[in-house]
């Protein structure tokens, strides 16, 4: 029986590793933090904060080098509330690591303050590597935090604990904690004719072309939440679904969690209400959007992004197949 991609791991090993946001590797000390947590690593000589205006992060540059990172007395003219600030967790070397949200607007930073949406910061390569992960981390929290001020059962205020890891209202004590939201998004193969189903929504680049994805609902899982979300979005029939890799999308708190679906049918018949176009694309079709971009009749999504990994991953792995015979 000849092997497909649902009986194997390869191309990689761990593909996460290859996509963006990916590489935080913060000591979070999640069970070792008390409420003044936050205070203490203020005081740390050395600690390194991530400033940020709503959900985009303020680069400091000078024409030539952009700077995420901030020491304590460099803010100040951003109006920073540390009231509100979150310990992200400890460098290897004992670094403390903390998001700040500033109180001017990314329209009235001076112009030596470049404030950048997460998206452009893998997109333009503005930064790269661990700070990428920590970003993803920084806007989750700040916006997980920003959006429970209020208990959600009796509507009194809420205060924030162990650095911004905890809620507790304050009249009826109930605890909220930091929430991430499943998504899927996945690749669907016509194993029989080699070729892959990829859509566009209606808010995309013109010619841009995307694997599909949707939020897994409650009570569903992984496999089933993409069994949906495919044949919703396409009436395609789904078989056998395969995890391969997933991805912090601070957008503004998801995982991305990708997978490759075999497809049982093929005829397209697509939901206009969410998707714009989905359609057959060929192995050497794929190969070919990969490399094109903005402009080009059609192209895929950029480098990091996780549809990307799934594009480039199944071509690679019908590349190592054909080596191999």
């Amino acid at each position: 029986m000849t092997a497909t991609l649902f009986d194997t791991d390869a191309p990689h090993p761990e593909p996460s590793e290859l996509t963006a946001f990916s590489g935080n590797k913060l000591d979070r000390q999640a069970e070792y933090r008390a409420d003044d947590c936050v205070e203490k690593a203020l005081a740390v000589e050395g600690t390194h904060i991530l400033a940020f205006s709503g959900s985009r992060l303020i680069l400091k540059h000078d024409g030539q080098i952009l700077d995420p990172l901030f020491s304590a007395y460099e803010l100040a003219e951003l109006k920073p509330d540390f009231d509100a600030a979150v310990l992200l967790g400890y460098k290897e070397n004992g670094e403390p690591r903390i998001a700040v949200p500033v109180l001017i607007p990314a329209e009235e930073l001076a112009s030596h303050y470049k404030p950048t949406e997460a998206r452009a910061l893998f997109r333009d390569s503005l930064i790269q590597g661990e700070l990428l992960g920590e970003v993803a981390q920084a806007v989750a929290l700040l916006n997980w935090n920003a959006a429970n001020l209020f208990c959600g059962k009796c509507g009194s205020p809420t205060e924030m604990k162990i650095g911004g890891y905890k809620r507790v209202c304050t009249k009826c004590e109930h605890m909220m904690f930091p929430r991430t939201d499943p998504v899927v998004i996945m690749l669907t193969i016509d194993v029989e004719r080699d070729r892959c189903l990829l859509g566009r929504s209606h808010h995309f680049q013109e010619g841009m072309y995307s694997c599909l994805a949707g939020f897994v609902e409650p009570g569903e899982t992984i496999e089933n939440a993409v069994r949906r979300e495919t044949f919703e979005e396409a009436g395609i029939e789904i078989g056998r679904v395969r995890y391969h890799a997933s991805q912090p999308w601070p957008m503004p708190h998801s995982l991305m969690i990708g997978c490759y679906a075999e497809a049982r049918s093929v005829e397209i018949k697509i939901d206009t209400q969410e998707m714009q176009d989905v359609r057959w694309f060929g192995r050497a079709e794929a190969a070919v959007m990969l490399e094109a971009g903005p402009g080009s009749p059609y192209f895929a999504p950029v480098e990091g992004a996780i549809a990307h990994r799934l594009l480039r991953d199944w071509i690679e792995w019908g590349d190592e197949r054909s080596g191999a015979a």
